[in-house]
């Protein structure tokens, strides 16, 4: 019987060493990321809320974004609001056209890679703004991306005429 009780108590000895040294040193696993990466809007980006676009001209997007930690990669939303909808981003209408049913609007969807390792990147990218389209009120939607998959969104109004 006081072998058994020795056994006992050796046994819980071991466990409870274990644990001890199991539960010390710095073998702490990185963090998951949790923040959302940002779009930085300057006096350099491009557009900027209620720019107006002509028709037939190419234009120059500009954006900085950053992450905590790494960033993914970009897209480009361009889209008529001819029925004045909203996406809850905008920071007012620039004041609207009437509503109008569209005949030839424009729809441009692109996205873009940032290369690997950047915290911080100046998204860039050449935009042709078709002569044929119908002009009037769109918004201008830029999303970022970082590696975990969290994204931003920021919209713009714009005009094309």
């Amino acid at each position: 019987m006081t072998s058994m009780k020795n056994y006992s108590s050796f046994l819980y000895s071991i466990i409870v060493a274990t644990l001890f040294l199991s539960s010390c040193g710095d073998d702490e696993k990185p963090g998951i990321d949790t923040e959302y990466p940002e779009i930085v809007v300057t006096e350099s980006s491009f557009p900027l809320q209620c720019s107006v676009l002509e028709r037939g001209s190419t234009v120059q997007f500009r954006a900085s974004f950053k992450d905590n930690v790494e960033l993914g990669g970009f897209s480009l939303d361009i889209h008529h609001n001819f029925d004045h909808h909203t996406h809850s981003t905008e920071v007012n209408d620039c004041g609207l056209d009437p509503v109008k049913t569209p005949v030839d609007p424009m729809l441009f969807i692109q996205t873009y890679t940032i290369p690997s390792g950047l915290k911080a990147y100046e998204g860039t990218a050449e935009i042709e703004i078709p002569e044929d389209i119908d002009p009037g009120d769109y918004h201008f939607m830029i999303r970022v991306t970082d590696q975990e998959g969290w994204q931003t969104i920021q919209g713009l109004s714009i005009k094309i005429e």
